[in-house]
């Protein structure tokens, strides 16, 4: 008996997908991809040729059974593909097995179907260009044709065996009804063949979430669970990276700085180069102001900034920031700064994603800020902002870009600081900073701490701080107080300011009585 060699595997060089797929399809195998309408199923059979073509030198064959050729060419070009000019050079060839318009539908038959024409098309186009992929778009158009389930398999079988002897990498694509019932249209394919993927399509919240996620690649590993992927008209078809990229070779012991000199202290002489910092803190209290003191301690060197805001257009942004001095119109000019202002409910959290991505690779910062990451919930549900916080965290981990997140405060803090009912950031976080108020009578101070600084010693202090027109100033530890930070703070003795025996000082919302607040 010959003893076989492992399975290889052929690189898809679709954005993302290699790395779910632990390095690509099995090699000179057909591969079932199922899904419901919308769920991206003629993307990706164009996606996997044409990232053939363009990353490997790879011709492709396109087989369609439903769509007409024209039509796949128009798909693709709104993705940036030119097939008509694959064509002209041999790279990309069509077998056009589309009704032809006007034409009854096929009788659908008991026994068995002629598949070998077809074949025989399918084999002259791949011997013509050399095709190592063939994408055949819908399978399901073909077996459609059988109504006898157990004819159905017979011929399945029988048809995915001639298929095999082309000798090429094979992307069979096929619908399905239901999302999450089932695994495929007749329930019989996934069973014939020896790879299966599935793309959903899934409206929660009222909008719409695509995933995919690989059923079976018979032996061979791969990675499990549904993935997000979303359809990008600059990069197509896109696995958005939660936490399978590469970690980094090596961690920087290089301090930047988070552009106020009394934070800098605080944490530990500045920020490590690839350091992900999280600011938290209610509306009004100074975390707009920390990060474009942050963007601005990029004026003067040779550092970029990204200044990526959900809360402001960037006349506002520009405006809040002259009043306290910071000018973003010269930094702008030096090519310093680069600010997108999007509104939550303009998109989704994967295409958002995908902006901050192509400003990313475009502008190609040392910095970037998030500000208010929090102003996402008003649109996405806990997973999907987790999603887009793990995708965004990966990307700048992997370019070493200090970054730093700001999110509100909601009045109640969970164990590490985390506002309770949301994700816990400071997990996929290095340095954590909260900003508070504390009110007295009569009177509102404001707050900072320095919850983590991961491999960096940091001020262990609660620190009164100030803002006028100059900025935020960062003062003496807050004395004789205690709890500020969890929502309940209190005098543990007489205070040094000139208040009453009595006075108590608090977080706004926390205790009885009347309360003050800032907006």
């Amino acid at each position: 008996m010959t003893a076989r060699g492992p399975i290889e595997r052929l690189p898809t060089g679709i954005s993302g997908f290699d790395d779910i797929a632990a390095g690509g399809l099995p090699l000179g195998r057909p591969t079932l991809v199922t899904g419901t309408t919308g769920s991206g199923k003629t993307c990706f059979a164009i996606e996997f040729l044409a990232r053939g073509i363009l990353l490997f030198g790879q011709p492709g064959v396109f087989v369609t059974a439903e769509e007409t050729a024209d039509s796949i060419r128009s798909s693709a070009a709104s993705l940036g593909f030119d097939i008509e000019q694959w064509e002209r050079e041999g790279k990309w060839a069509f077998v056009d097995a589309s009704p032809i318009e006007g034409e009854e539908e096929p009788i659908r038959t008991v026994g068995a179907y002629d598949f070998g024409a077809l074949m025989a098309r399918i084999d002259h186009a791949i011997r013509r260009s050399g095709a190592r992929r063939v994408s055949f778009d819908s399978f399901s158009s073909i077996i459609g044709r059988f109504t006898d389930l157990g004819v159905m398999r017979r011929e399945l079988v029988r048809i995915v065996a001639g298929m095999k002897t082309l000798g090429v990498t094979l992307i069979l694509t096929s619908e399905r009804t239901e999302e999450y019932d089932g695994i495929s249209r007749y329930g019989v394919e996934e069973f014939v063949l020896d790879n299966v993927i599935v793309l959903r399509n899934v409206l929660r919240d009222g909008r719409r979430r695509r995933t995919v996620e690989i059923v079976k690649f018979r032996g061979l590993p791969h990675r499990t669970g549904e993935w997000l992927f979303t359809i990008d008209s600059r990069e197509g078809f896109v696995v958005i990276p939660l936490g399978v990229a590469h970690p980094p070779a090596h961690a920087s012991t290089v301090r930047v700085s988070t552009g106020n000199a009394g934070l800098d202290q605080m944490v530990g002489g500045g920020l490590f180069k690839d350091a992900i910092a999280l600011l938290t803190g209610p509306a009004g209290v100074g975390k707009t102001l920390t990060g474009l003191s942050f963007a601005c301690g990029a004026a003067g060197t040779e550092e970029r900034c990204l200044y990526c805001t959900f809360d402001e257009s960037h006349d506002q942004l520009a405006r809040d920031a002259a009043s306290w001095g910071l000018h973003l119109e010269a930094m702008e000019a030096a090519g310093r700064l680069l600010v997108q202002a999007d509104y939550p409910e303009s998109a989704s959290p994967e295409d958002h994603f995908m902006h901050l991505r192509h400003a990313v690779a475009d502008y190609a910062p040392t910095r970037i800020v998030i500000d208010t990451l929090s102003s996402l919930e008003r649109v996405v549900s806990t997973q999907s902002l987790l999603d887009f916080v793990i995708a965004l965290t990966t990307m700048v981990r992997e370019k070493e870009i200090t970054t730093l997140i700001t999110a509100a405060y909601t009045g109640q803090t969970s164990q590490g600081g985390q506002p309770s009912g949301g994700i816990d950031l400071a997990r996929v976080t290095d340095v954590t900073i909260m900003l508070r108020y504390v009110e007295r009578i009569g009177d509102i101070q404001r707050a900072i701490a320095v919850l983590q600084a991961r491999g960096s010693d940091h001020d262990h202090a609660i620190r009164q701080v100030t803002v006028d027109d100059a900025g935020m100033h960062i003062g003496d530890p807050l004395p004789r107080v205690a709890h500020v930070l969890s929502g309940s703070a209190a005098l543990t003795e007489q205070p040094p300011w000139p208040a009453g025996p009595d006075a108590a000082v608090r977080e706004p919302g926390a205790g009885g009585g009347d309360q003050a607040g800032a907006s």
